[in-house]
């Protein structure tokens, strides 16, 4: 599979609007993080002025066939009813994302239920109906991860086509925590027990019955940690598959990607596995609450902009970075230099 070319960090733009914050009014280095955010953005988006008003969510929805060994506290029809809830504005990323001023694109890649092709909103590009049970085989052929990858790609560019400043990944999938904590596992030669936790609430009983599936799903698979795609086919998810690819496309573009928390970062070293210089275009939203997470941000050497408590998923976290973003271009963008606000700088 052929991947786009992902350009390199202006660094010349990076330089002029670090050179602008050290000369706005106020002492150098003083908002932060904020000042090295607008300095990233810069950078990303070749530009030393970056502008981020056209904000976007991309929701990912897919089934997993390993949901059947009891992962997950929910029982998986919640996904095709989470996805109507999406449709109608009623889950939190539909109240976050209008507080925020971004658009929601929700995208059928794989949730095992048919949903009226004149469904309105809904971007139905499903590839199968779900994965296969990865603790009995492969989670899917390596065709089906090309092809869900492809689909993140291509769903990226029509989303992108009316003008795009910044996106934030978001899922939904009733198990997904699972094969995010094999990936993860996989990919940094941790113990599953050190990055596995209760996902939508397991009881004890519930989270080593987890820890024992995704141990035997890694034993029955034996993914090779230095193939991302290898990782992906045997232990991953298709909407895990669909976002790596949102974010690979969105780096060719020049778009910085606000990954979301446990299934996103999961979906980010995927996307970094692939194409490793997806890493430069990437913002952690936040901290998640699962204890694979810190690791996962290591991994990919992000630092979350915020820590809630969240584990809700659906791109919550990253579309309340926004914020935080905005503001840090508007900084850059809108305060006063020394010089233009007739301030004394100091001597």
């Amino acid at each position: 599979m052929n991947y786009p070319t992902i350009p390199p960090i202006d660094k010349l733009a990076a330089q002029q609007a670090r050179a602008r914050q050290n000369s706005l009014t106020k002492p150098p280095g003083s908002l932060g993080r904020l000042e090295e955010i607008s300095i990233q953005l810069a950078g990303m988006k070749s530009d030393p002025l970056p502008n981020v008003d056209r904000k976007a969510v991309i929701i990912m929805a897919a089934d997993h066939g390993v949901a059947l060994e009891g992962v997950s506290a929910f029982p998986a029809e919640v996904t095709p009813q989470m996805v109507m809830n999406f449709l109608s504005g009623g889950a939190a990323i539909n109240v976050l994302a209008r507080q925020a001023g971004a658009s929601v694109t929700i995208v059928d890649i794989g949730v095992a239920a048919d949903f009226d092709p004149a469904l309105t909103g809904l971007w139905h590009r499903k590839v199968a109906r779900g994965t296969s049970n990865m603790a009995k085989g492969p989670a899917m052929t390596r065709a089906d991860a090309e092809k869900a990858l492809a689909c993140g790609m291509d769903v990226l560019a029509d989303v992108a086509k009316e003008g795009l400043d910044l996106i934030a990944t978001g899922e939904m999938g009733i198990g997904n925590t699972t094969p995010s904590s094999a990936i993860i596992s996989v990919l940094t030669g941790l113990p599953v027990v050190k990055v596995t936790g209760r996902g939508t609430g397991l009881d004890d009983a519930g989270i080593n019955r987890k820890i024992r599936v995704i141990e035997n799903a890694i034993a029955v698979n034996r993914p090779d940690p230095k193939n991302a795609l290898d990782v992906l086919s045997k232990v991953g998810g298709l909407e895990i598959a669909g976002l790596a690819g949102v974010m690979i496309a969105a780096a060719s573009r020049r778009i910085p990607v606000v990954v979301d928390g446990f299934i996103s970062s999961a979906a980010a070293m995927i996307a970094v596995g692939l194409v490793p210089d997806v890493r430069n275009y990437l913002l952690s939203g936040h901290q998640s609450v699962e204890i694979g997470h810190q690791a996962m941000l290591r991994h990919l050497g992000l630092t979350p902009l915020i820590d809630l408590d969240l584990r809700l998923g659906e791109g919550t976290g990253a579309v309340l970075a926004f914020h935080l973003i905005e503001a840090a271009s508007r900084i850059l963008r809108e305060m006063a230099t020394f010089a233009e606000a007739g301030v004394s700088d100091k001597g």
